[in-house]
């Protein structure tokens, strides 16, 4: 069994429990650390640019990539559990959890090294001045949000708006 598809039925059994523990006594665990912590598996419509934007900013921040075409948007929240307003428009796994949207490299390493108990992180919707959504020095404000085993939300980063 590939790496890919083991985390993608940890993902789905997590969603279907409702997070790892659920109805016991267990307590939750964050997902193992594997042997390729920086490759991410990138589930994205082929005739999205900003997806090939944010893969190729990843790229230049250590990631290695794999991308899987994948038109189909109901496709990638059933993968994530995420509602649509609170995804983007591409799905990475990486390591035991999921990357949801224009995520910052920086976030994603964070989220590898702290290893919390969680599913994954999202940003969602696009952003302008986002990775991959860069738009002249602008940035809109926006979180990138940690997704518990519960699938509860909270902010793991904060970046502020900025006018050039």
């Amino acid at each position: 069994m590939t790496t890919e598809l083991k985390t993608l039925l940890a993902l789905a059994l997590a969603l279907l429990l409702g997070g790892c523990g659920a109805g016991t006594d267990a307590p939750a665990e964050a997902p193992p650390p594997s042997d390729q912590p920086l490759h991410l598996v990138v589930y994205q419509n082929p005739q999205c640019g900003c997806c090939s934007l944010w893969v190729d900013y990843m790229t230049d921040h250590g990631f290695t990539a794999e991308i899987i075409e994948e038109p189909d948007p109901m496709a990638r929240l059933e993968r994530t559990g995420l509602a649509p307003e609170s995804s983007s428009c591409h799905t990475a796994l990486v390591d035991g959890y999921f990357v949801e949207g224009h995520v910052p490299a920086d976030d994603v390493k964070r989220l590898l090294d702290k290893r919390p108990v969680a599913l994954g992180l999202t940003v969602p919707g696009m952003p302008i001045g986002s990775p991959g959504m860069e738009h002249g020095g602008r940035r809109q404000a926006y979180d990138v949000l940690l997704v518990d085993q519960s699938g509860e939300f909270e902010v793991f980063n904060h970046y502020p708006a900025i006018e050039p």
